[in-house]
């Protein structure tokens, strides 16, 4: 096992551990609040050694997974100091755990073209952090999802989450957040695909994947503030939105790279 594996398990551990206690202390217990931002300061450095480390931009199945899971850890730590959320952070930080095991798992990485470019670099960020904000609103879906069915069980105490409503409140602003961000990636990989990417515009998987994800989550704020959707209709288009994003570049990899074996 090579060293960078093996840092990648420890730090993959480090993070369960953490994602296990929060079941059961506060996130805000010390050691927590210590071991958090160390653990996501080590995910990110293994993340640069396997993306940035030999000058060009490395990307595979593996390390884009990681960055996804690292990118939507460090928003909710860096978001949630007011008023966290003991499950969702668990569920983050156990995102985290796996994406960093997947680092140490799927180690297969090819350079992208013309990744010396500014506009690629830019554009290549602002899809991750994309990727990051709406992967911690679908965690917030899930968690809607459950908790709503919990209080029609007639179950009462719901652990200590905070209402639906301000679940609902977070949800949306943190899609509209993420929303934004997509609108650039999606806008500028259309109109200026030649000089990023160095052909024409393709319908490719990735494309089409994820402009239907830019059509469901801009479709769910229209519903949103003309038709006041919430509640389930809210949550299911929040789920499918994510779930093509995610087949839009990593589900793509995923079947190129593990799959195929290209």
């Amino acid at each position: 096992m090579s060293p960078f594996s093996l840092a990648a398990l420890c730090v993959s551990a480090a993070y369960g551990w953490m994602a296990w206690r929060m079941r059961s202390v506060s996130p805000q217990s010390f050691w927590l609040r210590l071991g958090l931002p160390a653990t996501l300061l080590a995910h990110g450095a293994l993340l640069y050694v396997s993306v940035l480390g030999e000058g060009d931009i490395r990307l595979g199945f593996g390390n884009s997974v990681s960055t996804v899971f690292w990118l939507a850890a460090l928003m909710y730590w860096a978001s949630s100091h007011g008023a966290p959320l003991a499950r969702v952070q668990s569920w983050v930080t156990g995102l985290a755990s796996a994406g960093t095991l997947f680092l140490a798992i799927f180690t297969a990485a090819h350079v992208i073209p013309n990744s010396q470019m500014l506009a690629l670099r830019a554009h290549l960020a602002v899809s991750f952090l994309a990727y990051g904000l709406l992967a911690v609103a679908a965690l917030h879906a899930l968690l809607m999802t459950i908790l709503e069915k919990q209080l029609h069980r007639g179950a009462v105490a719901v652990g200590a989450a905070p209402p639906l409503l301000t679940l609902e409140a977070i949800l949306f602003r943190t899609i509209g957040a993420g929303f934004v961000l997509l609108t650039l990636v999606v806008s500028s990989g259309i109109l200026f695909s030649e000089e990023l990417f160095g052909q024409p515009l393709q319908l490719t998987h990735k494309v089409v994947f994820g402009i239907l994800s830019w059509l469901v989550f801009g479709g769910l704020l229209l519903g949103r503030h003309f038709r006041g959707w919430r509640g389930r209709t809210a949550l299911w288009w929040t789920i499918t939105g994510f779930t093509l994003l995610l087949m839009a570049y990593v589900g793509t990899q995923f079947v190129l790279e593990v799959v195929l074996g290209r």
